[in-house]
């Protein structure tokens, strides 16, 4: 048990991580592309196809958050410790982004400041993730199990290009959604936005892929070292065809919801890649997720929990969307 609870916790946390980016990176998405909107009609449509369901996003990154302080008490203390700033940045971006999107539907005045804020919040929300990414990626100085770095040891070239690397994924998601949601101008507002950022998401994929080996860093190498990479190859073959077929989906009139169902692939091939270079670290290049884990009667106490909890997330995730299904129209209101 003391070597297979690690790994149970960390596909759980894992998986909760993959649903966040997924479900909660479209409407980060739809913010980041607001700016875009061709007036105030237009961007009420385009937040009304995500507003019944949105709130229950987050859920995920709260599973995956207390589920790293349960399962991994030292890692989550590292990583809080490291990236206290960008995280703060985060979370504050994602309450600002919450609180616009309900002030703005209310507000009989300043609706345009309130769009604004939703914008803002949810660059800046998919921007710091982007940053905590790409520090995780580069390794954090560790001694003794303590953080020894500085309060900016995150900021780098490589932590920046992962965070515009996400704000440009995230508005893909966003833009990928409004075609599957929506009809008319605003479909086609979304399609002609969507040619663009599949090129520029393959592209900063391709940037962020390029770099990984000139990192200081020990867990990326674990892709060229041996024979690793023709057993690891699956997945980047996977991601260009996978980019092929999104860009061949983007091009095509009246595939709604291919292209939006190849993004989301592209995303979870791209974690996919992640988690195989990370692994077993969960704060590279020093703590496993062995050296990390709680006890095992911790660990277990709290996998009970989880079994009740994970298909109770999983149930009204599947219920919500199937329920709002279909197009959304562009008189929808939302209440």
């Amino acid at each position: 048990m003391d070597t297979v609870l690690p790994v149970v916790w960390f596909a759980v946390i894992g998986f909760g991580v993959l649903m966040y980016v997924l479900l909660d990176g479209f409407v980060l998405g739809l913010g980041i592309l607001a700016p875009f909107a061709e007036d105030e009609h237009q961007l009420d449509h385009m937040m009304n196809t995500a507003a019944p369901i949105w709130d229950g996003n987050e859920t995920w990154l709260v599973l995956g958050g207390a589920g790293l302080l349960a399962a991994f008490p030292k890692a989550y203390a590292l990583i809080l410790s490291a990236l206290y700033l960008p995280v703060l940045l985060m979370l504050i971006a994602l309450v600002f982004r919450g609180v616009a999107f309900e002030f703005r539907f209310k507000a009989r005045r300043g609706r345009r400041f309130w769009g604004a804020a939703f914008s803002l919040g949810s660059i800046f929300a998919a921007f710091a993730q982007g940053v905590i990414l790409g520090a995780l990626v580069e390794g954090m100085p560790v001694q003794e199990g303590k953080y020894v770095g500085g309060a900016f040891d995150w900021f780098s070239p490589f932590s920046m290009l992962t965070g515009v690397a996400l704000v440009f994924g995230y508005a893909l998601l966003g833009s990928t959604w409004l075609v599957l949601k929506t009809e008319g101008r605003l479909q086609q507002v979304a399609r002609t936005l969507t040619r663009p950022l599949v090129l520029v998401t393959v592209a900063f994929m391709g940037l962020v892929s390029a770099w990984l080996p000139f990192l200081d860093s020990r867990i990326m190498a674990r892709w060229f070292e041996g024979g690793n990479f023709w057993w690891l190859s699956p997945v980047p073959l996977l991601a260009l065809l996978n980019a092929w077929a999104l860009w061949r989906a983007a091009l095509r009139e009246g595939r709604d919801a291919a292209p939006f169902v190849l993004a989301l692939t592209f995303f979870a091939l791209g974690f996919a890649g992640l988690v195989l270079g990370l692994w077993p670290y969960l704060v590279p290049p020093a703590l496993t997720i062995w050296d990390a884990a709680s006890p095992p009667s911790s660990q277990g106490f709290v996998l009970v929990g989880l079994v009740v909890l994970l298909p109770a997330i999983l149930a009204y995730t599947w219920w919500s969307y199937s329920v709002f299904r279909g197009k959304v129209a562009a008189d929808a209101g939302y209440h």
